[in-house]
């Protein structure tokens, strides 16, 4: 048996499967539908890769099965023993900034000299767009405030990898799309809070210093270490450029521990005592895996993308299981109006992203860009900073939903951009 007929046969299980889901559902065999469920999702996970044209998508089927799983059985993804698996969130988003980081380097935010127009618009655009489109959903749905609270929060975060991938795909800008990335990330601090004081305030409190420097904690200095990873062990910069960009860091650390000091009541001992895990975690080890890996691995960039993409990829699915788990029983109340609002949020950060651009009189590739870059935003960081204000099964519903979805329709955004362009002779890109 070829692969293809596999592929063919498995699809075909699984069309069976979700007939005798729905079946079980009508004749309300309780004992029998989440089996059905997540087998469906697995197979067609499966089947789907026998298809160029759906094969991007199986990752995300995937996730629909594990979130079938942490729905039907959520025991098994709250509490291990005596330890909460919450507790996993924060660490593996910061493995995951970290990748972020390492693909990055200092030259990427040079973006901003290159292209002034691009950058300029594409941060207005993400950063009053998604907030404003997030805050009138909210309102208009009637949801909880906590919930109501959470599509604010995914809209005024900034764009993810996942823009990156698809404006790739879509045969879009891709500098300009890493350079939004980028900046907008390490605006984020400052950003978000102020955004959510500002529009979710009056859903839930908002503690500005300690969002700020939840941000700093799970994005900015993972990325601050995946950077001074990728400039020792790949950096092609001299010396004294490395050394510069080692001050930089430095002080992007420092300056986290001078805002928790003033915002604090942290002795002077302790905020040293801080200071000195800060750089040994984010800036010492980093130089210490950049040598080691230069030295026992030869420094194959391929085989660390690897790993870094299966890190992130699998960090990101147990995210969005430990969240569904945790606010189970709210996704039974408002699951489909959730799900509706985050296509509706989604959808119109692509759609007013691309106009808004076409407006301004930008090229097609930056159009697409900024449209992808709008929105797609950084589910996992709202999902952390959830975690932070200790809402992780209300305020972080919204961003859980929002991850797998934003994948779907991005990447048949991205699809449908490239076949286009296959067919006609885009001009080129400037921003």
């Amino acid at each position: 048996m070829n692969k293809k007929n596999l592929y063919k046969i498995l699809l075909a299980i699984a069309g069976l499967l979700l007939l005798l889901f729905l079946v079980s559902v009508l004749t309300q065999s309780q004992a029998f539908t989440g089996p059905l469920l997540i087998a469906f999702f697995i197979l067609l996970a499966f089947g789907v890769r026998g298809n160029p044209i759906s094969k991007g998508f199986s990752y995300t089927i995937m996730i629909f099965a594990a979130v079938s799983v942490s729905m039907f059985y959520p025991g098994l993804f709250i509490k291990w023993g005596d330890f909460e698996l919450k507790a996993t969130i924060v660490p593996l988003l910061q493995i995951i900034m970290f990748g972020m980081g390492s693909q990055m380097s200092f030259r990427d935010f040079a973006g901003v000299v290159k292209m002034p127009k691009g950058v300029l618009l594409g941060l207005l655009c993400q950063f009053t767009i998604m907030p404003i489109v997030g805050f009138t959903i909210a309102t208009s749905f009637g949801f909880p405030p906590e919930i109501a609270a959470g599509i604010i929060l995914v809209g005024s975060s900034p764009s993810g990898l996942a823009s990156n991938v698809m404006s790739f795909i879509a045969k879009a800008n891709l500098a300009l799309s890493v350079t939004l990335t980028a900046v907008a990330t390490m605006l984020a601090p400052l950003i978000t809070p102020s955004l959510m004081k500002l529009l979710a305030g009056q859903f839930v409190p908002i503690d500005f210093w300690g969002m700020m420097l939840s941000i700093i904690n799970i994005v900015i200095l993972p990325i601050v270490a995946g950077l001074m990873f990728n400039a020792m062990a790949y950096g092609k910069e001299n010396l004294r450029s490395k050394i510069t960009q080692g001050v930089v860091y430095l002080l992007i650390i420092d300056g986290k521990n001078l805002i928790l000091v003033q915002t604090s009541d942290l002795e002077v001992g302790a905020a040293f005592l801080q200071f000195g895990k800060d750089v040994a975690w984010f800036f010492v080890l980093p130089i210490v895996a950049a040598f080691l890996f230069n030295r026992l691995a030869g420094g194959k960039k391929v085989a660390l993308d690897k790993i870094m993409a299966f890190l992130s990829m699998a960090g990101i699915g147990v995210i969005i299981v430990v969240i569904t788990a945790a606010g189970r029983d709210s996704l039974l109340d408002i699951g489909l109006l959730l799900i509706l609002a985050c296509l509706l949020h989604n959808s119109a950060g692509y759609f007013l992203g691309y106009w808004i651009c076409k407006l301004a009189r930008m090229d097609e590739k930056s159009c697409r860009t900024i449209a992808l870059e709008v929105g797609m935003q950084n589910g996992g960081l709202a999902s952390g900073i959830a975690l932070e204000m200790g809402r992780v099964a209300t305020i972080g519903l919204a961003p859980a939903v929002f991850g797998p979805m934003m994948n779907i329709t991005g990447s048949s955004l991205a699809t449908w951009w490239r076949r286009k362009s296959e067919n006609s002779d885009p001009e080129p890109a400037s921003a």
